[in-house]
C-alpha cells in the first residue's frame, strides 16, 4: 500500500519486490543494498518533499510504502542536525538503510554479554555513510546507533524493514562502564503530507 506517490515509486517498489524474492537472506539484502544505491545514484526516484523536512524535537520516521504481498515496509527518516539514535536494535528484523542526501555516522555493536538487567556491548565498527551508499542489519548482528554528524545540515535516509517496524529495544548507558539498561521503545510514524 503506497501512502504517498511519488515519482519513480513504482521503480523502487519493483526492485525491492524482485530482490526479496531471493531465497537466501544474504543473497536478498545484497541485492538490495546494490539496488538501493543504484536507485538513489541514478535519481531514478524522486521522494516526497515532506521526508526533506526536520522535525525539530527528534528524527521522523515516515512510511512511505507497506507490501501487503511480501510484508516489508519502507519508511524515510529525516535527521536533523546532531539528531540520533541510543544503541538499538531492530526487533529481530532484517534491514537494509541507504543514504538519500546528507551523511550518516553508524555505529556497529556486537553484544558481549548481558544478564537479566544489563547488557555489555563492544563498538566493533564505525562508518561514515555519504548520499548514494547503503548498508544491511541481519539478525543477530542488529546492534548500531545512527547519527547525522553535521552541525547544519539534514540528512535524509530510506530504510526497508522485513515487516513493519513498530517497537525495538534500546540501550542506556548505566554508570557502570561498558554496560547498558534495556528498554523496549514503542515506534511512531511522522505525519506525511
Amino acid at each position: 500500500m503506497l501512502t504517498l506517490d511519488f515519482p519513480g515509486s513504482r521503480t523502487l517498489i519493483d526492485a525491492i519486490d524482485a530482490a526479496v524474492a531471493k531465497p537466501d537472506m544474504h543473497e536478498l539484502t545484497d541485492s538490495l543494498r546494490n539496488s538501493l544505491c543504484r536507485l538513489i545514484r541514478d535519481k531514478a526516484v524522486t521522494l516526497p518533499d515532506c521526508v526533506f523536512e526536520a522535525n525539530a524535537e527528534h528524527y521522523a520516521r515516515r512510511e512511505l510504502y507497506r507490501s501487503e504481498e511480501h510484508g516489508y515496509c519502507v519508511v524515510a527518516m529525516t535527521w536533523g542536525p546532531g539528531q540520533g539514535t541510543p544503541i538499538h536494535d531492530h526487533d529481530g528484523m532484517w534491514c537494509v538503510e541507504g543514504v538519500w542526501n546528507g551523511a550518516l555516522e553508524i555505529v556497529q555493536y556486537e553484544l558481549v554479554e548481558h544478564d537479566a538487567q544489563r547488557y555489555c556491548f563492544q563498538a566493533v565498527g564505525s562508518i561514515q555513510a555519504g548520499a548514494g551508499s547503503a548498508g544491511s542489519l541481519i539478525p543477530p548482528h542488529e546492534y548500531h546507533s545512527i547519527r547525522n554528524p553535521s552541525d547544519d545540515a539534514i540528512t535524509v535516509s530510506l530504510h526497508i524493514y522485513s515487516g513493519p517496524m513498530m517497537r525495538c529495544s534500546v540501550f542506556q548507558p548505566l554508570p557502570e562502564d561498558r554496560w547498558y539498561g534495556r528498554d523496549v521503545r514503542q515506534l511512531g510514524l511522522d505525519r506525511v503530507h
